[in-house]
C-alpha cells in the first residue's frame, strides 16, 4: 500500500509506538511519520506508507495547528507536565488581559532553544539521552513562525492556566512556547496539554484512531482512507511531460531540457520542488527546475516514484 494515512494517536505512545502499530495492523515494513508527537500529546500523525515514505521531508514543513494548555506560576526541567518543576511563584495577579497581550509579542518570527528533552542531536547523541545522564548543554536557537495565537479560555488563580490554539511552522516546539510566554509574564510556565487538530489539510475530525484501522483493514477497506502521494503533494506545480523520451528520461534519474513557456505560471525557475507527470497525469517523480549556465532550463527528477512506471507509459 502506497500513500498517506490521517492517523488519530491518543496521549501514551511515542510516535514511533505508533508506525510499529500500523506496520502490524496493515502487515507492511515501510511506514514512517512525518513529524513527532510528543508521547503524551494527542491528535494527528501524519503516516506515509510505501512509496509516500520518500515524500517525508515535504510534508514536514507543513504548517500545524495545536490547542495547548499553558500553566503559569512554575516552571519544569522538561517545559511540560512530566517533569520536576524547577521553580515556582504565586501568579495569581496574571489576567486574561494580560495573557492576550503578552501573546502578541509571540507571532511571526521568533527564536526558540529546543528543549533538553528533545531528539534534536548534539554531537552525534540525542538531547534527552544526555538529560537522562544528568547533562545540560548549549543549544543553538532556531527560528520558527507562529502565524497565530489565540486565547480561548482562561483560569485565574495561584497558578492559572490558558487554553491557547496555536498555527505555527514545523519544527516549532509548543512545550517551550508556553515557558517563553510564562517567562515574558515575569512567573514562569510550563505546558500541561497538547492535541495537534491539524497538519496541512490534514484535520483532527478527519483522523483515524488504531482501532477503526484495523477494522477497515479486516473489512478490506483500507484504501477508503488512504491519500495518494499526489493528492497529499496537490499544492505543488506540476510539469508535465510531453514524449516518451523524455518520460524515460526522468524515470531513469537525468533531467530534461525543458522551455520556460512550457512551465506553469506558478512554477519559479529557482529550484523550488515541482510534481512530475505524463500527460495522462501519472504522477513520476518529484522534480526542481535548475537554470542551466547556457540560458536553457533543466528538470531534474529528485524523487522518482517507479511503481508509477508502467502506466505512466501506456
Amino acid at each position: 500500500m502506497d500513500g498517506v494515512l490521517n492517523l488519530y494517536k491518543p496521549p501514551g505512545p511515542t510516535s514511533h509506538d505508533m508506525v510499529s502499530q500500523v506496520r502490524r495492523i496493515i502487515g507492511q515494513k515501510k511506514v514512517g511519520h512525518a513529524g513527532t508527537l510528543d508521547p503524551p500529546a494527542s491528535g494527528v500523525l501524519v503516516i506515509c506508507l510505501g512509496e509516500a515514505t520518500r515524500i517525508v521531508e515535504y510534508l514536514r514543513g507543513w504548517r500545524k495547528t495545536y490547542r495547548a494548555v499553558a500553566v503559569f506560576g512554575a516552571m519544569t526541567d522538561t517545559e511540560d507536565a512530566t517533569g520536576k518543576i524547577v521553580a515556582e511563584t504565586d501568579a495569581s495577579h496574571i489576567s486574561k488581559a494580560m495573557v492576550e497581550e503578552t501573546i502578541k509579542h509571540f507571532i511571526g518570527n521568533i527564536s526558540q532553544s529546543p528543549p533538553m528533552v528533545s531528539a534534536v542531536h548534539y554531537k552525534g547523541r540525542r538531547l534527552y539521552e544526555l538529560a537522562r545522564a544528568g547533562q545540560v548543554v548549549e543549544r543553538a536557537p532556531r527560528t520558527v513562525q507562529v502565524y497565530s495565537i489565540s486565547l480561548l479560555d482562561f483560569q485565574p488563580g495561584r497558578r492559572p492556566e490558558a487554553l491557547l490554539e496555536v498555527e505555527c511552522s514545523g519544527g516549532t516546539y509548543i512545550r517551550t512556547l508556553c515557558t517563553d510566554i510564562g517567562r515574558r509574564l515575569g512567573c514562569g510556565g510550563y505546558l500541561s496539554s497538547l492535541v495537534r487538530t491539524a497538519v496541512g489539510a490534514f484535520k483532527i475530525e478527519d483522523s483515524i484512531p488504531l482501532e477503526k484501522l484495523e477494522n477497515l483493514v479486516s473489512q478490506g477497506n483500507l484504501a477508503q482512507v488512504i491519500h495518494t502521494t499526489d493528492e497529499v503533494l496537490s499544492t505543488l506545480p506540476v510539469v508535465e511531460l510531453k514524449s516518451e523520451e523524455e518520460i524515460l528520461r526522468v524515470i531513469h534519474g537525468n533531467p530534461v531540457p525543458i522551455s520556460l513557456q512550457e512551465l506553469p505560471t506558478a512554477t519559479p525557475a529557482d529550484c523550488s520542488p515541482v510534481r512530475i507527470k505524463s500527460q495522462d497525469g501519472h504522477l513520476l517523480a518529484i522534480g526542481q527546475v535548475h537554470p542551466a549556465g547556457d540560458g536553457t532550463t533543466l528538470l531534474h527528477p529528485r524523487k522518482v516514484f517507479r511503481l508509477q512506471v508502467p502506466s505512466a507509459q501506456s
